[in-house]
Parts: C-alpha cells; sequence; structure tokens
C-alpha cells in the first residue's frame, strides 16, 4: 500500500467537471487527487498562419501554472514561457491534434488553455485528459451553432503517470512520489488502445524490459479507466 492507500495500479480519485467556465466554447475542472486544472477550449475564425489558404483548421495549446498552485510562490511567466511549460504545452497540442481531423474543420482554430490551480503531481497528464473533453464539447457547441457541419474527432486521448518508486511500479504518481521516482514516465493513449506518445527516463539508475512492461501496462489500465470517466462525462452533455 502506498501512502495514500491506493494500491500500485490505481488511480487517484478522478472528476471532470464540464462547462466549469461559461464562455469558451468547452470548459472543464479537472481533478485527480489533490491536482486541479482548468482546461479551456476557445474558437477564433481564423486559422493558423501556415495553413491559410488551404481549407484546414488548427489546434494549439498552452499551459501554466498559477502562482498559488505550488507550496511556494510561482512566478507569473509574463514575458517569457519557461522551457518546462513549452515542453509540456507543445506535448498537448501533440496529443489532441492526433484526434482531430483539422481537414474537416476549415479554417478555424481552437486554442486550449490548461491552468493549473493546484498542483500536486501529474499536471501534464491531467491536463491532456481534461483537454480532450473540454474539446470535444468546443466541437459540439460549434457543430449546434452552425459554424462546423461535422464534429471533426475520431476519439478521445488520455494520459497518465506511472513510475518506480522504492523498486515498486506505481501508477498516477503524485508529487511525494514522482519527486523520489527513481523512473518516472507519462504515457498518452488513445482509445484505440494505440500509443500517442511514451516520455520516459530513469531519474536514478535505469530500468529493464520487464519492468518497462509492467509500466506500460499500468498505464494502459490507467487511461482505459480515464477515457471511461471521459465518455461517462461527455454523455452527460
Amino acid at each position: 500500500m502506498r501512502y495514500d492507500g491506493r494500491k500500485n495500479d490505481e488511480l487517484r480519485r478522478i472528476s471532470i467537471e464540464p462547462n466549469y467556465i461559461i464562455h469558451p466554447a468547452g470548459s472543464v475542472l479537472i481533478t485527480m487527487g489533490q491536482t486541479k486544472v482548468i482546461c479551456t477550449a476557445s474558437y477564433e475564425d481564423r486559422t493558423a498562419p501556415h495553413l491559410k489558404g488551404t481549407g484546414q483548421g488548427w489546434v494549439t495549446a498552452e499551459y501554466g501554472m498559477l502562482p498559488g498552485s505550488t507550496g511556494s510562490r510561482k512566478a507569473r511567466e509574463r514575458k517569457k514561457v519557461d522551457g518546462r511549460s513549452q515542453e509540456i504545452q507543445r506535448l498537448i497540442g501533440r496529443a489532441l491534434r492526433s484526434i482531430v481531423e483539422m481537414e474537416k474543420m476549415g479554417e478555424i482554430s481552437i486554442l486550449i488553455d490548461c491552468d493549473v490551480i493546484q498542483a500536486d503531481g501529474g499536471t501534464r497528464t491531467a491536463s491532456i485528459t481534461g483537454a480532450a473533453v473540454a474539446l470535444m464539447l468546443a466541437f459540439k457547441k460549434l457543430k449546434a451553432q452552425g459554424i462546423i457541419d461535422e464534429i471533426p474527432m475520431k476519439g478521445l486521448v488520455s494520459a497518465i503517470s506511472v513510475g518506480i518508486v522504492d523498486g515498486e511500479v506505481r501508477l498516477d504518481l503524485p508529487y511525494p512520489e514522482d519527486s523520489v521516482a527513481e523512473v518516472d514516465m507519462n504515457i498518452v493513449m488513445n482509445d484505440k488502445g494505440e500509443y500517442v506518445e511514451i516520455q520516459g527516463t530513469a531519474e536514478d539508475g535505469a530500468f529493464n524490459g520487464e519492468q518497462l512492461a509492467q509500466m506500460l501496462a499500468y498505464a494502459k489500465k490507467g487511461c482505459e479507466e480515464l477515457l471511461e470517466v471521459q465518455r461517462s462525462v461527455l454523455e452527460q452533455c
């Protein structure tokens, strides 16, 4: 058993509250344990500059941690986004674009914003999981308004962290585990059970093939459970 009472292959308690913000086309508050992220999907009536004239739309993402989201105040990124935030928002954008048929969007853009209001590990994976729901809600609203003819999403995507702590493979690492993990991985999967992205590194030592297989198995289990939560939320909207 872990410090919070979970089994090694068990997710933290998760909730996704849809339509959390009234102004964006789609929004959610996703909570995973003590981690909380507001994910919004905003519509713009123009595509990215490099796609102008192609008839294709664009989906991109921004990520940030609010000042009160961590134990010591996180400074606002006023002039320049730090390297970690850049890497995470690119990951979110890639994950979402993998499930969108952008040629069916027309020349519009969806801008995803993931704002961490409370961090306790897994902020990037929670952002992806929540943003996928916000994106679907946005497309549903745009279709109802006649802005798009069809919802251009071919499925859902979810993400989860997994790692090795004290020699044990564990799923969904909170900060106390993530900060001391020998191995830390982030796995993104679609609803077909396919991998969209795998990020992993040994922070202390190395890991073998058997451990890797167990981490991937735990991540698959976690992503499937997250997809069930996503579907349940969307069915009610």
